[in-house]
């Protein structure tokens, strides 16, 4: 037994030891360049806020499915925390926090994603170009569209459709953006087919599209192939080789342009074209200071905690202080680690958690004062208490599980992410609760219950322990 619990106290330590290289990580980069900086939400970093209007009539569902592909490509772009929800029968509201490049992120968000080949029959076509073809005769980028500066200003006017491009030729279009296989996209690499540094995104097609790519593009070597995404010409190199099976790769000259694509593509195409009807800036709505305040009230709170059971409790309310740091350390390692944002919402859950973890330990405790007053002594006392305490700690703990599942997929349905948040957090604190009250809390329980000093009455509040005199005048 004692050997055991040794085994367990390394375990304990080692756990503490990762999760403080987590959260005190230098320059935010963890083993093997991961990435644990402390990630925060809209709410206290700030962000852009882009209002989509489906530029077709289309059902309640469609938008459904539309806004469910576009939270797919915000998490694509490295974004948590969004928020992602439908705004009357044809808008979706999208919220993304503390983006670097607020220009790419939308054009991202409204892009169909659907890539074509086209058949120009010999011409070369300049990158840029808005087509039709007979994939999509009618792109979104000839219709009208309203769109505002990031500063918050509503749109006054609408583009006004080309004339030439809108009725201009309609190329034969090689493969349909249906086909593409979403498993075979891959991120961008350096291209190993040229001695500069262009980047390069992979892709493949299936059926039909994979064998009318192979065929056209062996019957037209050194002949020009464009390729179309959302209906802009992005290049049109000359045929090399054919195409085996439908694969090859789009290059480009800049990594930035190339996760454009990447994501796109891989995070499927939205059922319906989105015109940006309004953007703005959101700055944060509390702020540096506010966050400052936070932490200095979390830690004030967390102090006062710590008294209390050190007070009350005494011996065993000290080392529930420290398996609380230790909770507490562990959390934010996972949060940096997994990674999660941290809004209000989820601090709230955190903090929330940190009360259900002493609650915990305070019918531990509160078992193991009764047990020593039966006469029982400290070794059998400490797993009496915890044997007694566990079905009221597991009954507590699966209902607010059950409470944090109903809350996360609430927010889920409904595109409340701040709710996600706050019922993430709150479920993971109940996980990890569990662990430091049964596991660190015993553990240490165990190791300083065989020591001289432990077997004092007055460490446990209490004037008398029959157990403890037997085991103090038979030492």
């Amino acid at each position: 037994m004692r050997s055991r619990d040794i085994y367990f106290f390394v375990f304990v330590v080692l756990l503490t030891g990762i999760a403080l290289s987590i959260i005190f990580a230098p320059g935010g980069r963890w083993l093997f360049d991961r990435d644990v900086a402390i990630r925060l939400g809209l709410d206290l970093r700030g962000g852009t806020q882009v209002l989509l209007r489906a530029a077709e009539p289309v059902e309640r569902s469609v938008m459904q499915t539309a806004a469910g592909v576009i939270e797919r490509r915000v998490n694509g772009l490295g974004v948590a925390e969004s928020v992602v929800q439908l705004s009357g029968t044809d808008r979706v509201i999208v919220e993304i926090p503390g983006i670097a490049n607020p220009e790419q992120a939308i054009e991202t968000l409204r892009g169909t994603g659907k890539l074509e080949f086209i058949d120009t029959n010999g011409e070369f076509l300049t990158a840029g170009t808005i087509v039709r073809t007979t994939g999509s005769p009618n792109p979104v980028a000839l219709l009208p569209t309203a769109t505002a500066p990031l500063t918050g200003t509503e749109p006054t006017a609408t583009q006004p459709i080309s004339p030439t491009a809108a009725t201009g030729p309609i190329y034969q279009s090689i493969t349909d953006g249906k086909d593409l296989d979403l498993n075979a996209v891959q991120p961008p690499q350096i291209s190993g087919q040229s001695i500069s540094n262009q980047f390069a995104v992979s892709f493949a097609f299936t059926g039909e599209s994979a064998s009318r790519l192979e065929q056209f593009t062996a019957a037209n070597i050194q002949r020009p192939m464009c390729i179309v995404l959302d209906n802009q010409v992005f290049s049109c190199p000359v045929i090399q080789a054919a195409l085996i099976g439908g694969r090859g790769e789009i290059t480009t000259s800049t990594r930035q342009d190339a996760e454009q694509i990447y994501t796109q593509l891989k995070y499927g195409a939205l059922p319906v074209p989105l015109q940006v009807e309004s953007s703005r800036t959101v700055s944060a709505s509390l702020g540096q200071n506010s966050v400052d305040a936070s932490i200095v009230a979390g830690i004030v709170g967390l102090t006062t905690v710590a008294l209390f059971m050190i007070l009350f409790y005494r011996l065993p309310g000290v080392l529930a202080t420290l398996a609380l740091l230790i909770y507490t350390a562990i959390s934010f390692a996972l949060y940096q680690l997994i990674p999660i944002t941290l809004t209000l919402p989820g601090i709230a859950g955190f903090i929330l958690s940190i009360g259900l973890a002493v609650d915990a330990n305070v019918l531990i405790f509160a078992r193991l004062k009764e047990e020593l007053r039966k006469g029982k002594s400290l070794r059998a006392a400490i797993e009496s208490g915890f044997d007694e305490a566990w079905p009221a700690i597991r009954d507590s703990s699966v209902a607010t599980l059950i409470t944090s599942t109903i809350l996360f997929m609430f927010g889920n349905t409904f595109g409340v992410s701040l709710i996600k948040g706050f019922a993430l957090t709150l479920g993971l604190g109940i996980l990890l609760n569990l662990f430091t009250a049964v596991v660190v809390t015993r553990t240490f329980l165990h190791l300083v219950s065989p020591l001289p000093f432990a077997q004092n009455p007055w460490l446990y509040e209490l004037k008398d322990a029959p157990g403890m005199r037997y085991a103090r005048e038979t030492a």
